[in-house]
């Protein structure tokens, strides 16, 4: 079983479906992916046009990352790939105590966010660790932000993660780097593998 390097975006746009496919990548073994999932993430994504009509130009909606997210729920329910996948927006994207995304990200799991980067942009975040967050920006980028010397670019971590982020960066509804921004912009796909993820009967741990 293996493991492959995370993606990065192959365009200005595609942040959306490489992120949702970073997450899965992240969370299952190459060959446990079937091809469809593929197939329909790049299906379902890219569908907003920009000013001038160019399909794709103004990246992906939140209707399709809902649909995306939906139609994983099925593909799961179907028994072809034990993927947990759920939507949220508005007031339920933050990080926080008893907030949904600590709670998949502690579990072991993952969330594609929607967040800003000089424009709206999708990250895959994977982890939390001393008020640290772990991520994958497909953006990619090999040296520092200027101005946020807090922000670690990583790039020894290749199947994991390429950003290290304070959680105090995110909550803020300010367009800075790596924010939410204003509440009813927000939101988030979170996923899990429903063989690996944490819950009460797997460990004890998570709950002390």
């Amino acid at each position: 079983m293996a493991k492959n390097p995370l993606h990065y975006q192959l365009t200005e746009y595609d942040c959306g479906p490489t992120a949702m496919l970073d997450a899965i990548s992240y969370l299952f073994q190459r060959e446990e992916i079937p091809p469809e999932i593929i197939r329909n993430v790049m299906l379902y994504c890219l569908d907003c046009y920009n000013m001038e009509g160019a399909p794709g130009k103004s990246g992906t909606s939140h209707m399709a990352m809902m649909f995306l997210s939906n139609w994983l729920k099925q593909f799961s329910r179907v028994g072809q790939l034990p993927v947990v996948s759920s939507y949220i927006s508005e007031h339920q994207v933050y990080l926080g105590a008893d907030g949904r995304l600590d709670d998949i990200l502690t579990r072991g799991g993952a969330a594609v966010v929607r967040l800003w980067l000089d424009e709206w942009h999708y990250v895959m975040l994977n982890g939390m660790k001393d008020g640290m967050v772990y991520m994958f920006d497909p953006y990619f980028r090999a040296v520092p932000y200027e101005g946020y010397p807090e922000v670690q670019v990583v790039l020894d971590h290749p199947c994991e993660y390429n950003r290290i982020v304070p959680v105090s960066m995110f909550n803020t509804t300010d367009l800075t780097l790596y924010a939410f921004g204003p509440v009813e912009e927000r939101e988030a796909v979170l996923l899990g593998n429903n063989n690996t993820l944490l819950t009460a009967e797997k460990t004890i741990e998570y709950f002390i």
